[in-house]
Parts: C-alpha cells; structure tokens; sequence
C-alpha cells in the first residue's frame, strides 16, 4: 500500500498573497506620521528574515515593536485576509477539503489570524501549528510565546520532529525555513512556492520552483479541479497590451511573457512554439506558417475590434478559438469620428497649423455647422449604429448603408445601395470590417460620385480606401476634407517612420491608428479578451469567438467536461455518444453547436470513467481537438 503523502504548507506568501505583518501594519499605524517609513522597515525586515540573512527571532521581535498593535485589530487583518488567499489555493478548494487530514500549515505566523483563514478551507484546528501572541490587560501586543519552538531559530524543523508525520512529507513555502525543514532531513522535498514572490536564495536549494499550487498537484498526479496545470499555460502578449490583461492572466495563474512590439513572420514562428495563448493588437499577422508551427495553442486573443490581420479558417482547422472586443472600443471610435467631422467641417485643422505658424486668418470662407447636414455611415455595425445615435442627438440627418439588413435606429434612413448614399450626403463615414471583398470599397469611381465639397472619415481599415485616388480627390478640390486613422501599410512599432500620399494635404486629419487608444477602451479590451479566453479553458465557452460556433455553457457541477472539436460530418455526434455508450458512461449534459466547417460538442459525465475512453475519443474520425475539464 503507497505511503500517503503530507503537505506542510507555509502560511504568509504562500497560502495568503501577502505578509500578514505587514498588512497588520497597515492598520496598527493608521494615522502614525511615520507609516510609510515604518511600513518599508517592516517589509525589508521580514525579507531579511525570509531569505536568511538575519535570524527568525530577530526579525519577528523588530517586526513587532515597530507595530504596536492591539487584539482589537485582529478581526480586521483576519477580514483583510480572506481577501488575499492566493488563488491556486481558492482554486483548489475542493481539493483541500477532501484532503484535510494530510494537509499542515506550519507557519512562523501567529495562530490567532491563521485559523480563522485556514478552516474555512477544510484545514483541521489541530494540523496549525504557529506562534502565539502575547497581550498585556489593554490587549496589546507586547510580546510572543518564546517557549514555542516557532518563535525560535529552525523553528519549523523542530515542529515537524515533535509532530512525528509518517509518510512522504512535502514541503511548500516561499521562505529559507521552509527549505531548512527539507535540509534537516524531515521532507522528502522542498517546493518554493513563486505565486506571489520569487526569492532567489530560496529557489535555488528547492527540489522544484512551483509557481502555483496547481502546479504541486499536478506534478504529484494527485486529483486537481483542472486536468492541466495553469503554471504550464504560456501566454505570449504583443504590441504593448494594456497591464490590466498582463494581470488578469497572471492572476489566473498563467506564465506570461510580453513584448511591446509586432512580430514578424519569421520572428513570431519561432516565438510561439509551445505557447498556449497568443495575444495580439492590429500590427501582427496570424498565418498560416506561424499556425504551422504553434504546437500547443489554444486560442488566439485579438485586443481590438479587427480580426484580418489572423487566419480564421486555418485557426479554425487547427482547433484554435479567436476572441476579439467587438464592443469594448465603441464610444472611443465614434467619439474620434465626431470629433474629426467637426474639426473638417470647421477647417479646424488648418487654422491650428496656420496659427502655430504665426498666420491670423480669421475668415468663415468654407466652415459649416455640422446641423441639418446629411452624414452617410458605411457600415452599420456596433460603431456605426452608436455613431448615428450620437449624431441624430446633434442635429444632423442620418442615412447609412450595409450589406447586411440593420434595423434602423432613431430617424436614421437606410440606403438601397453605396452609390446612393454617397451622391445624397455631406460627409461619409466608414466603419466596416476587414474583409477580403472590402478591399478599395472606396475608389476612384465611388469617390467621384461622392457630393462635390464632401469629406470622407475612414476610421475602419486602411485597404479599404483607395489612397492615391484620394489624394487626387483631395488636391482637385472634389473632396473639401479627410480624416484617416488606418492605412494599407503601417509602421509596427513607433520607431519606425510613417509614408503616405496624404502626407501634407489641406484639411487633411491624419492619426496613427488611435481610433480606439483611450484608457477606457483599452482598460475595456484588456478586461474582456483575457476573460472570454480563461472562460473558454475553463469551461469550454466559445460564446463571442470569432471562429468557433458559439455555445454559453452551465458551471461544471459533480461532473467531468469533455470537449469534442470536429470537422462537420454526418454522424460525429453518433460516434460520440457509442463511445460512452460501450463504456457505461452516463451523460449529465449535452450541448452541439455547428458551423459550415466544424462542429463542438461538449459532454458532462459521471466523473468515473476508464481512460481507455478518452483515447476512443480522440480517435474518432475528423476530430480536431479534443480536452477534458474536470
């Protein structure tokens, strides 16, 4: 019979994200003039003493007076803790609780804000062991219990020797004493624990560096909440997406790696090998090549509205889910577009550049109120649909053309066709998506039939305008303005230079593919696609992904999810439910969901099953991908 294994688990940085010292200190020293200088002390004391370089005594003795803390304050650390459990402990919940009697917390922390945290996790009152305080008749803290051997040097190895484990003993922490337990010969291994800090003197006697606790389960093949590590989950993120993403993904427990730049072709093949999810903006191309070489992705995470610059159907064959924040940007891009209409009709842009020049041309020749004006949206997706709104509520008269059927909102007309909403209006502006057939919508032949005077805003992609017939437009006085934010070539990163035929132009807006850069609309962006992704490895939801047919799924609940991905077939369901059938498998919940090209099928089943079904599964003819969730 296999010896059972026990998990000595250190409280500060490890169970919880923070040190419970310091965060007391926060409270004690509410209102002390000296609070920052006293909160660093406490800080760099206790790093000194996590790394070894003073004794454990010394430090908790320094740590303390400096707080003068009161029992009063307790419940309100205990309350501030529950916040900061680290999260692959929350995730692992269930775990915990079922294991209860083989799990230790050994902590040079204080008992009386560890167990109330602790319990609440299954972890049984008896397996704490930690120091006490001591209180004078106010309820001070004056002092500790020096009699516990974890107020003392090596404190924790003595601990474990008096509590007599049997079995294989497995240590995980994120301080020097926690190694020393290992290093007195009591653990059979030391895990330093880098979820919520990396300390190098630490990592380097450990048997393995886990940055999670995911990672701990995983690797003991003990039964997690997920059937894959999220440690070993690579997230790669370019072209500088917001910080709020990088820590939503790192929260969750991904290795993240960041780059503030596009890639190349060639440069992103040999990046993205072995990375799960790959986290792009509009500058870096998604082919076929690079797909070719991405052993393990996922999904691919478009941080803005436009998914041209990927590969959809050959992510799709691939398995691969693409998310984008078709929403998340919205306001920012209409608001850029009224602003830029009224800067055109104004000739704002040539009186500021006339002014910095030192020229005083106040003259009304060729500037207009936008009200009562005919304004003709191309596309009336998300951002056009918003921008008629906001610009009926100003006064102009709104007509829009798409070559979907759109429900016209407010007072706003619906043209019969492209021709016939640029003869009838003054301005025009374009808000359609990148695809193939939308490639110089606007050309020659669409410009001259556009009102003599008129100005033309493309805030949408930038092979959609035919640019030399544009500039011709513009120089023979056709066209009395333009504002453009997208162009057929690009710099991939602000060091390069930027070349264009509009370069120069009167009453010409040009701008750098900002439409959407607002902090609010990146800030939106980040929040999203990080959540649509982790929604999707998690539970299999491919609700709002680009490629994928989209299915809005139930919580797992006392059951396992299998995840089925499949060319479209006749009779892959059929095989599907065979496979459980000759197996005694019993199904909770099915869902289907097809396109054209593929189908997704998701199963929840009794969690007791034989693995000789998994493999059955997978090799059902036309599967492209199949996981398990547990």
């Amino acid at each position: 019979m296999p010896q059972t294994k026990k998990f000595i688990i250190d409280f500060d940085s490890t169970f919880t994200r923070v040190e419970a010292l310091d965060i007391l200190g926060e409270i004690s020293l509410e209102g002390d003039p000296e609070k920052p200088q006293k909160l660093q002390a406490i800080k760099e004391i206790t790093d000194r003493g996590m790394e070894g370089s003073v004794t454990f005594r010394e430090s908790l003795e320094q740590r303390l007076e400096i707080l003068k803390a009161n029992k009063s304050q307790i419940d309100l650390l205990i309350q501030a803790l529950k916040k900061k459990v680290s999260k692959s402990f929350e995730r692992n919940k269930e775990w915990l609780e079922e294991n209860a009697k083989d799990v230790f917390i050994v902590s040079n922390g204080f008992k009386d804000f560890i167990i109330p945290i602790v319990t609440e996790f299954g972890i049984k009152k008896e397996n704490v062991f930690a120091n006490d305080f001591v209180y004078d008749e106010k309820g001070n803290i004056i002092d500790f219990n020096r009699n516990n051997p974890l107020s003392q040097n090596n404190g924790k190895s003595e601990t474990i020797r008096n509590v007599n484990l049997e079995g294989d003993i497995y240590v995980i922490g994120d301080g020097y004493t926690d190694y020393e337990i290992k290093a007195s010969g009591l653990a059979n291994k030391f895990y330093a624990f880098t979820e919520n800090v990396h300390r190098p003197k630490v990592t380097s006697q450990a048997d393995h560096i886990a940055p999670s606790f995911d990672e701990i389960l995983y690797i003991n093949k003990l039964n997690t909440k997920f059937s894959y590590p999220k440690s070993r989950i690579k997230v790669l993120l370019l072209e500088n997406v917001h910080p709020i993403a990088v820590d939503l993904l790192k929260e969750e427990g991904y290795q993240v790696e960041v780059a503030t730049g596009a890639m190349s072709e060639d440069e992103l093949c040999e990046k993205i090998k072995n990375v799960s999810i790959l986290g792009i903006r509009s500058k870096t191309n998604v082919t076929k090549k690079v797909l070719d070489n991405a052993n393990r992705l996922l999904a691919v995470g478009a941080f803005c509205i436009g998914t041209n610059q990927i590969d959809l159907e050959e992510c799709q064959r691939k398995g691969v889910a693409v998310f984008n924040a078709p929403f998340s940007n919205t306001r920012s891009v209409v608001e850029m577009a009224i602003a830029e209409i009224i800067f055109l009709m104004r000739r704002f842009h040539d009186k500021s550049i006339g002014m910095h020049q030192g020229k005083w041309d106040k003259s009304a020749s060729g500037s207009f109120e936008i009200r009562g004006k005919k304004l003709g949206i191309v596309g009336y997706g998300n951002i056009g649909a918003q921008l008629s709104v906001l610009a009926e509520n100003m006064g102009m008269n709104v007509f829009y053309y798409d070559v979907v059927e759109k429900l016209a909102l407010g007072n706003a007309t619906k043209m019969n066709s492209l021709d016939e909403l640029l003869e009838t209006c003054d301005m025009i502006s374009l808000h359609v998506d990148g695809r193939k057939e939308n490639k110089c919508l606007i050309d020659a032949e669409k410009i001259r039939k556009m009102k003599p005077g008129a100005i033309l805003v493309n805030l949408s992609r930038g092979h959609v305008v035919d640019i030399p017939a544009l500039r011709d437009a513009m120089l023979s006085g056709h066209l009395a303005g333009c504002a453009v934010d997208v162009f057929p070539e690009e710099p991939k990163n602000n060091k390069e230079p930027f070349e264009s035929e509009l370069i120069g132009l009167p009453n010409t807006i040009l701008t750098p593919h900002i439409g959407g850069s607002t902090l609010e609309a990146q800030e939106n962006i980040a929040r999203f696609v990080p959540g649509k992704i982790m929604e999707y490895i998690n539970t299999g939801n491919t609700f709002n992904s680009v490629n994928f047919p989209n299915i809005q799924l139930p919580f797992l609940k006392n059951a396992h999810r299998l995840i089925h991905l499949h060319h479209n077939e006749p009779g892959v369901l059929a095989k599907i439910n065979q496979v459980l059938a000759n197996y005694n498998i019993n199904i909770v919940g099915q869902y289907l969901k097809t396109n054209e090209k593929i189908g997704y099928v998701i199963t929840d089943i009794d969690k007791a099953y034989e693995e000789d079904a998994i493999e059955a599964l997978k090799s059902i003819p036309g599967t492209i991908r199949f996981r398990t969730l547990y």
